[in-house]
């Protein structure tokens, strides 16, 4: 198993408390895949609106989750000669499919699956699973590109 610790999580990722949707890696493999987890727990600033009756994890936020584990799988292919200050944006989803909803107490497991990376650009195969479910699956696409 290749996991992936917090600390380079956040090399690979501007995101920070709340929007930090991948709490872990517990495997991956270079230019191919990774599987991540997010916990989701009943205190995201989300449920709050969202709804306070019958929380539900907003299926953008579940995309977001998917797009931020390709970025990691992203980050750690690239050799240690290759890293630097570059970032990966999200800039194009298709296919988003939503099956089930997500609510606090589930575990999300993200699998991302890299179909092709060229010039900076990475196309993935994506899904979200809970119980070994399927709860959202697209295609992602993520750009590196230096920080503003």
């Amino acid at each position: 198993m290749n996991s992936v610790d917090l600390k380079t999580i956040f090399k690979a990722l501007p995101h920070r408390y709340p929007f930090l949707l991948i709490d872990k890696v517990i495997d991956w493999e270079k230019d191919t895949w990774l599987t991540g987890l997010k916990n989701v727990t009943f205190n995201e600033p989300f449920f709050q609106g969202h709804f306070p009756e019958h929380p539900v994890m907003p299926g953008v936020l579940i995309l977001e989750a998917m797009a931020q584990a390709s970025g990691v799988h992203a980050y750690v292919s690239r050799s240690e000669d290759e890293a630097n200050q570059n970032l990966y944006y999200l800039v194009k989803i298709d296919k988003a499919r939503f099956l089930q909803i997500v609510s606090p107490g589930d575990q999300l497991e993200l699998h991302v699956e890299r179909k092709r990376m060229l010039r900076g650009m990475g196309l993935y195969d994506t899904c979200a699973k809970v119980d070994g479910k399927i709860v959202c699956s697209a295609e992602i696409m993520c750009a590196e590109r230096a920080p503003d």
